[in-house]
């Protein structure tokens, strides 16, 4: 597994991570992602997979980086603070290494939130904060809000047929030295190349990368993201089987031709 630096902070997390949006597989796949190397695990208030997070991790939570969100309804000060004790409760934990606004709530004033975000790190509940969802103008909101602590992540969606953020949001992350957190990286199964999926000529170039290079499709289009500066990739897996094949799409390359050809067939 290769590591990237986590915004600007010297903390080195995993290029592919563990996400567990809609997670039923209990303890097994994660523990296997961890012993791969695969550490960081992002949960949420909003997904209701702390709980059998905070089991997985029973026992080698020194070996994980533990990242988890705040509702956007949960954003007011007060609000922010339970929410966070909450979710350490349910992770069976006293500290989260990443706590991310899981949207934006246009209906409460972002520099009460960053307050509370910024007086858990003072308290030693928190570790880093992060933003989900958040555009380029509600990052520098978000950042101006902030009297002492950095934003280091925006977690967003982003794969091969969700190219968007590569417009602003990917050039003004790596200028701010913010990690983007690639969610759902495989189009939701997607772009994992699975048979029972109705092909097209975009997959037929997926596939043949996928046949060059001797690895699956799913491992080609995360290996894509992580062609791109500042981005981490955070797919979930119900199985220790795709959980390991996730894992083996780090440490390898795609050639920039390989790179150019995905670019041309899922075109922005």
């Amino acid at each position: 597994m290769e590591y990237r630096e986590l915004g600007g902070t010297g903390e080195m997390v995993p290029e592919v991570g563990l996400g567990t949006w809609k997670y039923t597989g209990g303890s097994e796949p994660l523990r296997k992602g961890i012993e791969l190397g695969a550490n960081l695990i992002d949960t949420a208030e909003m997904y209701r997979t702390e709980d059998a997070v905070g089991v997985a991790i029973q026992g080698i939570r020194d070996k994980v980086f533990l990242a988890t969100k705040v509702l956007s309804s949960h954003l007011r000060y007060d609000a922010v603070l339970k929410a966070a004790e909450d979710s350490l409760r349910l992770l069976n934990d006293d500290v989260i290494d990443l706590y991310q606004i899981h949207s934006p709530n246009p209906g409460v004033p972002i520099i009460e939130t960053m307050r509370a975000m910024e007086d858990l790190v003072d308290r030693g509940v928190v570790r880093y904060i992060g933003v989900s969802n958040f555009s380029v103008a509600q990052l520098r909101e978000a950042q101006q809000a902030m009297n002492r602590y950095p934003v280091v992540s925006n977690q967003v969606l982003y794969n091969l047929k969700r190219r968007q953020i590569e417009r602003d949001l990917v050039p003004y992350c790596v200028d701010n030295k913010i990690t983007i957190m690639a969610y759902t990286p495989l189009a939701a199964g997607g772009l994992s190349g699975r048979s029972w999926l109705m092909p097209d000529k975009r997959s037929a170039v997926l596939a043949a990368v996928a046949e060059e290079t001797g690895k699956t499709p799913a491992q080609v289009a995360l290996n894509w993201c992580l062609s791109r500066p500042n981005v981490i990739v955070i797919p979930k897996s119900n199985s220790v089987a795709r959980t390991i094949e996730n894992c083996e799409a780090s440490g390898w390359l795609l050639t920039a031709s390989q790179v150019a050809a995905l670019d041309q067939a899922y075109p922005i």
